[in-house]
């Protein structure tokens, strides 16, 4: 996809990707998984106007004069799961409520290697930490209930915010997983 048949919707996600991205990237390697709500700027400064005061000028201006702009909201005291599955199924996101982002890091083997793998997952999970071949991953989806999504993957040995990879679908399973939460009926709102 190109700059020129993005959307404007699809260019603010993207951008909020990247930002959130950047904001984990500060927290370094080894991180929990993040959650973030996404809101659209305007209708979050026309409900809540102090956080006007709490933004930057840049910012303030942007979000008032482009309905598109995006807020990300860390969400804190996420409820203690093992895996991404438990923790979709368990929030609950209210009507104001955009879109969410999620921040995971993963280990990535080469193609065929995970055959390799013993069986027993604690004996998989020692033999995933000391394989020459792993690249360990840091991976921020986003999507929007209006369906857009966008996903930024960092790399661990190439560790530099302009070496992100970017696109609207790299990561379909975490995607679809986000999605099923603003889907019809799947969460009941606050």
């Amino acid at each position: 996809m190109t700059e020129n048949t993005k959307t404007p919707m699809l260019r603010s996600l993207e951008k909020s990707t990247l930002e959130i991205e950047r904001h984990v990237a500060t927290g370094g390697w080894d991180a929990p998984m993040r959650l973030f709500a996404l809101a659209h700027a305007q209708r979050a400064l026309a409900e809540h106007p102090e956080l006007a005061d709490e933004l930057p000028a840049d910012v303030q201006a942007d979000a008032i004069t482009d309905p598109t702009t995006l807020f990300s909201i860390e969400q804190e005291g996420l409820p203690e799961v093992q895996t991404i599955e438990e923790l979709v199924t368990r929030i609950v996101w209210p009507d104001n409520v955009d879109g969410a982002a999620l921040s995971v890091e993963r280990i990535v083997l080469p193609p065929g290697a995970e055959t390799k793998l013993p069986e027993d997952p604690e004996e998989a999970e020692a033999a995933l930490e000391n394989h020459p071949d792993r690249q360990d991953v840091r991976i921020v989806t986003s999507v929007l209930r209006t369906g857009e999504s966008w996903c930024a993957i960092r790399m661990k040995n190439f560790d530099d915010p302009a070496k992100v990879l970017s696109g609207e679908n790299l990561v379909p399973g975490l995607v679809e997983g986000l999605r099923i939460g603003f889907a019809d009926g799947a969460w009941q709102a606050d």
